[in-house]
């Protein structure tokens, strides 16, 4: 993918070859990544993100040699899934939400939220300053949390997560985050307000109150592929009957097969979740950016 000077990706395609990719390796066992389990071996360099005149974030910048030791690369699928680099579409999700709530369509006090393919996490770092009280990043590489994510959650939010006396934890403080690693056909099992979702469901009979309030996801639909197991995993984990899906995502990813319009047919055919599209983003190509809302029906 080609990169402006502040490392966010602008294409998906120029690298992708256009035959049939070899199989992928098995995914990486499911693990949670500790904050304290950050990387140090690698001193990132801070960059800011000016969302608006009023708010800017702090992001690091890695490589995927530095990394993985592989050749700077957007995508190795089953090995890497493009973690490392600011995608347009997270930039596009986090300034969707800050028009919602300043619109009165959502509000992240008090709520759960958990952050699909996160990356560099900037829109649940951003419903975190907005006052959510629980925030689960979840990303396919436990490097990516590592070496990127957790050092921009420390950084942008190290103050809110500050614990007020030196003898308690940053829970205490009355936000929790935590991060996990794995992939999406499996990650379910290890997600704590999944689990309990499915538990309630199961033993009481009767549609559960858990779950997360808000699920946030940015370019994590380029692949056809994955799209049964990303929409299984929302099900599994969004909160019913309540509970809302922010998606951004580019009409088509040309050369690779997905696109918002082949995943919320998927949607709609299941019948499960109805689609509301909350902006559109022109960039002069021929390609359009959008951020959809799902909500249970």
């Amino acid at each position: 993918m080609a990169s402006d000077n502040r490392g966010v990706g602008l294409s998906f395609l120029d690298s992708l070859a256009d035959e049939p990719p070899p199989p992928s390796p098995p995914p990486p066992p499911c693990i949670e990544v500790v904050s304290s389990q950050a990387s140090s071996s690698f001193e990132g360099t801070l960059e800011p993100v000016n969302i608006s005149d009023e708010l800017t974030l702090l992001k690091g910048r890695v490589s995927t040699k530095e990394v993985f030791g592989l050749p700077n690369s957007d995508l190795v699928p089953g090995v890497y899934e493009g973690g490392l680099k600011l995608w347009e579409g997270s930039l596009d999700l986090v300034k969707a939400l800050r028009s919602e709530a300043e619109n009165g369509n959502i509000s992240f006090s008090g709520k759960r939220v958990l952050e699909l393919g996160c990356g560099h996490g900037l829109p649940g770092i951003f419903t975190c300053l907005e006052g959510a009280a629980l925030i689960h990043f979840q990303d396919f590489n436990a490097e990516v949390l590592r070496y990127l994510t957790i050092p921009n959650v420390n950084a942008n939010l190290s103050k809110k997560l500050q614990p007020a006396a030196a003898n308690e934890e940053p829970s205490d403080a009355g936000v929790e985050v935590r991060f996990f690693a794995g992939d999406w056909s499996q990650i379910h099992e290890l997600l704590p307000c999944a689990n309990d979702n499915e538990k309630n469901l199961n033993s009481l009979g009767h549609i559960p109150t858990s779950g997360y309030d808000i699920i946030l996801m940015a370019e994590t639909i380029y692949s056809i592929s994955a799209h049964q197991n990303l929409y299984g995993l929302i099900k599994k984990c969004v909160s019913r009957p309540h509970g809302v899906v922010y998606m951004a995502a580019k009409k088509h990813y040309f050369g690779v097969g997905g696109g918002t319009r082949q995943f919320l047919s998927m949607v709609e055919k299941d019948g499960f979740m109805a689609s509301c599209l909350v902006a559109e983003v022109a960039d002069g190509s021929s390609n359009v950016r959008e951020v959809w809302k799902l909500s249970i029906k």
